[in-house]
């Protein structure tokens, strides 16, 4: 009624408990009242005001489950319950979109129609822990408002008629939400906002009983009128280890890293033509009833309907070949079962690892049924399961032992002095994601990790991580140009004639077509081959002889309890099971799969894109299966090794000009994106530096002027933009015009006085992805001065870098790039050197898990874990990238800025750091400035 704007809901009233209503529909994934559907995740709010039971469902994507929020209890503020997966029925319900805000709440407190007090705090909804501090109080820092945001708060006032009231704020995508208004609510252990709330409250009984004094009486207390204030303090430098040193007058501001997820089960893929009624009907229900058009099975409903079906077309028993005549028959019905394991993993369809595509290849023109004419039917189908790649409890612990470093060695402060900055709204951090759930899990143990956090990751995913698969997934951009380079690729290696050459003696062996492919790969496929049949054989008689009745005491694999699982899986090994989701007869038709793709018996051809998958199984089951002690599998490891560090990288193009256009293909949205961080981050930086100046000129020139009090009381009362009771905050430095969709909110200096550097602000941008991103960004990192636009200029890495990746053979699970800015305050501001790039970066967890003679990667490898390496620097010590150069070198292969989708702004407010919303901020700055220092006439 009065405009405020509010999250998405809907009612459901219900008279009695469990009272069934036929406008409410409840489904695996989102609930429908009234024919609006909520998808999942989504709040369920009691109606009563008194009861503070609220839920958060989470969708099947991210693990499911539910969180259950409270009033605090202790330190604990929600808990988070796995298995609840439907919506209460006992009472009447709001059902509310819910919406991420990055782990932080805003309570805004109002006094009045014209005051406004903001506090953040961190969000029950991450990990349900309370932060106190030494006294026990609740950890919360105040905040500046929009002035959005401040327009929301006097519409509060406007509807409720409350003076002292309060209600939380939800800062999302760009925009604000207001919820929760409760009557009589104002801030605890707060001095300022006492004085602030007690003058307007005066000033509101003097207008409506005494307004012949109100406008006499000075809104400021009397003893806070001389109150000096303190200066702020420099923020500790320390050296940083290995990653390098801050400068004496440099500030870090800006982290940006781009990060592979952690380790994985292997991936898979089934293929199957299908010509049973049950499936292909399945086709037609999900594709519209469309005869020629494919259907995608992905949520928990259609891969029941799956299930169902499989169920009732695999065959009960296993056929032996001897009784079968038809080869072909065979392998169809251990494809179904195989189709059926897969599908009855975990006993729920909870995580991103199962998908399925349907495709017709024929069709018949058959009666219709109710006589007229003819139409079309599917009589054959391609169908594609793909499964695995799922985040093993070593990928969930790399990843959050990778934040926990990040947290400890990226900033400055030893690793409380990331978490002060992000705790008073001076970190501005954004985590972005592939679409892979892998990917997404990873993110969200990093963050935790990070952060200092607590708990399951489906929370913290669903409030942390955005999914952008546009930047960060897939390859076909480069489809193209990768096939070309995985054909010539094939007839290098499966040539006998020696190819390739020494590249060890040339002075840069990196610029060689080929490197890093070994001379001898024709001689080691058909040992690859033999040792793979060997492998593949043991499974078989593993899968042969599994004891179904010892598979029956051990409880099914369950994917949305293991999501935050970071140990082995000590009874499935103990009872000499494969460790983690995958069973005998799923690991069988992995390894029989590799050997049916390696090698073609038919046409004698070896197809090498195989090899790296075989090296992928082999390290798998040396490090997660190693229980099972499979013979020869070390050396077929040795072997896949050598051929696939040779295969991998030749991948992404056979020669340097090869590699820069495929990578620059693949990253270009990605390369698009972290110029605008640093762009963004750059503008920031100097427009807070104007800004302070012309404040510290400002404070200067009310020194000099020495006005009476009545005279200042004057001028807080006109210029209402400029009185501390009017709100929270004077200049609200919380937006940038930026192009990535990104709102900042800031931390409100006024108020924060235990905040030495109110001002200090770092930027964080992670982007989680998969290998193909990671080497797409190194080749652009290497050779991007081969570009004929940047002929004649230096390479971004120097020699000794550009040598270090030459050697460096694998990017492996955790590998990752880390850009940081810095600030040098001395150096002039039109200076180049002003902001300085330094690179670094990771191998990952690029250790071999037959390694012994590491201590330290023994005792990890007896939890299946692989450690990460630390960071390398890719410039040499003492150089100085300047960010201008970077953007230089980067700018050819990136997306340009204007090619991105518009920023999302709210409706009223402009951006901080557009020029004219600049002005317009500092306006009342020099209004108040010429008020001090002009005669009053003139104002």
């Amino acid at each position: 009624m009065h405009g405020i704007p509010v999250p998405r809901y809907a009612f459901v009233n219900r008279e009695v408990p469990y009272q069934e209503l036929d406008y409410f529909v409840e489904e695996d994934d989102f609930v429908e009242v009234h024919g609006n559907r909520f998808w999942k995740p989504f709040v369920e709010k009691p109606i009563d005001g008194d009861d503070h039971s609220i839920m958060i469902y989470y969708p099947s994507s991210a693990g499911g489950g539910m969180k259950e929020l409270f009033r605090k209890v202790g330190n604990r503020s929600s808990e988070f319950h796995p298995e609840v997966r439907k919506v209460r029925r006992e009472g009447s319900y709001i059902y509310e979109e819910f919406k991420p805000t990055g782990g932080t709440d805003v309570k805004v407190y109002t006094v009045g129609p014209e005051y406004a007090h903001a506090e953040a705090r961190k969000s029950p909804v991450v990990d349900g822990v309370v932060m106190r501090n030494p006294d026990g109080k609740e950890v919360r820092y105040p905040v500046l408002l929009t002035p959005t945001e401040k327009q929301m708060a006097r519409g509060v006032y406007n509807a409720f008629r409350q003076a002292v009231c309060g209600f939380d704020l939800l800062r999302s995508d760009g925009h604000s939400y207001v919820c929760d208004v409760n009557g009589w609510s104002f801030v605890k252990n707060s001095h300022k906002y006492y004085d602030d709330a007690a003058c307007v409250l005066r000033k509101m009984f003097l207008d409506e009983k005494a307004p012949h004094l109100s406008s006499v009486i000075p809104p400021t207390l009397p003893w806070k009128l001389n109150e000096s204030v303190q200066p702020s303090e420099g923020l500790t430098r320390q050296g940083s280890g290995i990653i390098g040193t801050f400068g004496q007058s440099e500030e870090l501001r800006c982290v940006i890293a781009i990060i592979r997820h952690g380790d994985r089960t292997p991936k898979q893929k089934v293929k199957l033509k299908v010509t049973e009624e049950k499936l292909l009907n399945l086709m037609l229900k999900y594709n519209g009833g469309r005869p020629r058009s494919e259907t995608k099975l992905k949520s928990a409903i259609q891969l029941q309907d799956l299930l169902d079906a499989t169920r009732m077309l695999v065959p009960r028993t296993r056929q032996g070949r001897e009784s079968d005549s038809e080869t072909e028959d065979l392998e169809h019905a251990e494809k179904l079962r195989q189709v059926k394991a897969v599908l009855e993993e975990g006993g729920h369809f909870s995580g991103i690892y199962r998908k399925v595509q349907l495709k017709p290849l024929k069709w018949v023109k058959v009666a219709r049924s109710n006589g007229e004419g003819e139409e079309e039917r599917p009589v054959e189908a391609l169908m594609v399961l793909k499964y695995g790649g799922v985040l093993t409890h070593a990928g969930r612990k790399q990843a959050e032992e990778l934040g926990r470093y990040f947290r400890y060695n990226m900033y400055p402060g030893e690793g409380t002095g990331l978490l002060r900055l992000h705790s008073t709204f001076r970190h501005d951090l954004k985590i972005y994601s592939s679409d892979e759930g892998r990917v997404q899990m990873s993110a969200a143990a990093f963050a935790k990790g990070l952060l200092d956090l607590e708990g399951q990751l489906t929370p913290i995913l669903v409030s942390l991580v955005s999914k952008d698969s546009s930047m960060l997934d897939g390859l076909e951009n480069a489809s193209t140009e990768m096939e070309e380079a995985k054909a010539r690729l094939n007839k290098i290696i499966t040539s006998c004639a020696k190819t390739v050459q020494n590249d060890d003696s040339s002075e840069c062996p990196w610029m060689v077509d080929g490197t890093g492919l070994p001379s001898n790969a024709s001689e080691l496929l058909p040992k690859l081959m033999q040792l793979t049949k060997k492998v593949t054989e043991q499974v078989r008689l593993l899968a042969k002889d599994e004891d179904e009745e010892l598979t029956d005491v051990i409880p099914p694999y369950d994917q949305a309890k293991a999501l935050g699982k970071t140990n082995i899986d000590v009874d499935r090994i103990a009872a000499g099971l494969p460790c983690g989701s995958e069973g005998f007869l799923l690991m069988y038709a992995r390894w029989k799969k590799l050997e049916r793709d390696l090698y073609n018996e038919r046409r004698l051809l070896f197809d090498v894109t195989q090899i790296p998958d075989v090296y992928d199984s082999c390290k798998y089951d040396l490090l997660h299966n190693a229980h099972l002690k499979l013979e020869g599998l070390d050396e077929l490891f040795k072997v896949a090794q050598i051929l696939a560090d040779g295969v991998i990288p030749n991948e992404y193009g056979i020669n340097p000009n090869q590699k820069l256009k495929i990578g620059s293909k693949i990253a270009r949205r990605l390369l698009g994106k972290i110029l605008i961080d640093l762009r963004n981050t750059r503008e920031e930086a100097i427009s807070v530096t104007d800004l302070k100046s012309n404040q510290d000129r400002l404070s200067s020139s009310k020194k000099a002027e020495k006005e009476d009090t009545e005279y200042k009381s004057k001028l807080y009362i006109k210029n209402d933009d400029m009185r501390r009771n009017s709100t929270a905050s004077d200049v609200s430095m919380d937006q940038d015009d930026d192009d990535d969709k990104e709102t900042q909110y800031r931390l409100d200096a006024q108020y924060a006085a235990n905040v030495n550097t109110p001002e200090r602000h770092v930027r964080t941008r992670l982007y989680f992805t998969s290998e193909s991103h990671i080497h797409s960004l190194v080749n652009v990192l290497r050779y991007c001065d081969l570009d004929e636009s940047l002929q004649g200029e230096d390479s971004l890495l120097c020699h000794n870098t550009l040598e270090r990746l030459y050697k460096t053979k694998e990017l492996d699970y955790m590998s990752y790039i880390v850009l940081r800015m810095f600030e040098n305050t001395e150096v002039a501001l039109e200076d180049p050197k002003r902001f300085r790039i330094e690179m670094t970066f990771s191998r990952g967890a690029d250790l071999s898990p037959l390694e012994n003679n590491d201590s330290e990667a023994a005792s990890l490898h007896q939890e299946h874990i692989l450690p990460i390496m630390g960071p390398e620097r890719l410039q040499e010590v003492g150089s100085y990238l300047t960010l201008e150069k970077m953007e230089k070198m980067i700018r050819p292969f990136a997306m340009p800025a204007e090619d991105f989708p518009p920023p999302s702004i709210p409706v009223g407010f402009s951006g901080y750091f557009a020029k004219s919303a600049l002005l317009e901020r500092l306006r009342p700055l020099f209004t108040m400035w010429a008020a001090v220092v002009m005669p009053q006439g003139l104002l």
